[in-house]
């Protein structure tokens, strides 16, 4: 059995496709963004132990659930702190700060982890969302602010890491970016029709250090206009292009490229097997 990798851009259906992908291959392990992952650590947090035993003393009507999401690996505490419903304000944003992600560690510790993980990782028949590309490459672009050939070099290395391991990766190709982006937005509402999705994450791409050096509104007569689309555009086509640059060093009996929501699940399942 191996070990399949499923990624591609915000709006290609990474998560409809897994669903599916997992109906069809049902003897596979499957591991959704956010959820504890031997691999991933996306929406989770990794705190120490006494890191996470401040949490339990500064949310004590919550340390159940907290234990209930938690899972000990070597010297941390991992949880899964987005599966967690509360009402408490400032929980998630609290446990938010406990994430490798968004900068909030310094990059020489970011690669040791997930390389680490990587190389202790040794089971079979799993399907994982977003553990490869997705959240790890935003971190690189826009919070490292690393350029393309020292990304590609990072993913040189994880990839030497895997390959071994029965890596196969499944990339869910976009052709019209700015049309799948129009997509989730009217998908991702609330029940009242406000968006949901889209200002989340225009809001995480602007206040990136790299979208705060690059990425300025344009002023528009005594406002300012509102070009977020234009910036989220922009910055996936970027990111498409150094994903398919990442591809190239990769062996074709390592990837799978299928066209966003044109696929037949079938056909794909024939092709992993």
């Amino acid at each position: 059995m191996k070990n399949i990798f499923i990624e591609g851009i915000q709006g290609a259906g990474k998560s409809t496709f897994l669903a599916l992908l997992h109906k069809h291959m049902p003897q596979y392990k499957v591991y959704y963004e956010g959820d504890i992952s031997p691999v991933e650590l996306a929406w989770c947090s990794y705190m120490t132990e006494e890191q996470y035993q401040n949490t339990c003393m500064e949310y004590p009507g919550l340390c159940n659930e907290i234990e209930k999401h938690t899972v000990t690996e070597g010297d941390r505490k991992i949880t899964d702190y987005t599966h967690i419903l509360t009402d408490i304000q400032g929980f998630h944003k609290y446990m938010e700060k406990y994430e490798i992600y968004n900068g909030n560690i310094p990059y020489k510790d970011f690669r040791n982890i997930i390389f680490t993980r990587y190389k202790d990782f040794n089971k079979y028949g799993n399907i994982f969302e977003c553990s490869f590309l997705q959240n790890i490459i935003e971190c690189l672009m826009l919070f490292y602010q690393m350029p393309a050939n020292e990304i590609i070099e990072f993913y040189k290395e994880a990839y030497n890491i895997l390959k071994d391991k029965n890596f196969l990766m499944v990339y869910i190709e976009i052709t019209d970016i700015r049309e799948a982006i129009s997509v989730i937005r009217k998908e991702r509402t609330d029940g009242n029709g406000n968006e949901m999705w889209f200002p989340l994450m225009t809001h995480y791409l602007e206040n990136s250090p790299y979208g705060k050096r690059h990425y300025k509104k344009k002023e528009c007569g005594n406002g300012i206009n509102n070009n977020d689309m234009d910036i989220l555009v922009s910055h996936l086509e970027r990111r498409k292009k150094l994903e398919h640059s990442i591809i190239s060093i990769m062996d074709n009996r390592h990837v799978v490229i299928i066209p966003s929501k044109k696929y037949k699940i079938e056909e794909v399942v024939r092709r992993l097997n």
